[in-house]
């Protein structure tokens, strides 16, 4: 018999948003999102600006994997995608009801509070 991580598989989700907002201001808020959410930040390039958080799991799913990339579009406008990936076993991809995808949209609404404070 097949163990449970044998019989999962990885749902991907992406997301760009363009922000009216210098990119300073965006990596500033990024890392107070993920500080407010309780996020684990696994890996952060400052140079590049990119981030590799953890969320917390569910009680019916797995944490996420979000892979956050900044750049800039001009001296005012920044550009931010945030690809997600979370593990589903075959038992509960039927309830897993897009966690990534929600997830993702958790982050961008906490974004817009941060950079609107």
């Amino acid at each position: 018999m097949d163990s449970v991580e044998s019989m999962a598989y990885l749902r991907k989700e992406e997301e760009t948003v363009e922000i009216d907002h210098p990119l300073s201001k965006v990596w500033v808020g990024i890392q107070q999102v993920l500080a407010s959410l309780d996020w684990t930040t696994e890996q952060i390039n400052e140079t590049e600006h990119r981030v590799k958080a953890k969320t917390k799991a569910g009680p019916m799913s797995w944490s996420s994997i979000l892979q956050i990339n900044v750049t800039p579009v001009n001296e005012k406008t920044t550009r931010v995608l945030v690809k997600s990936e979370t593990p589903v076993t075959m038992i509960v991809g039927m309830i897993d009801f897009a966690q990534g995808k929600r997830r993702i949209g958790q982050f961008f609404a906490e974004l817009a509070k941060q950079l609107a404070s």
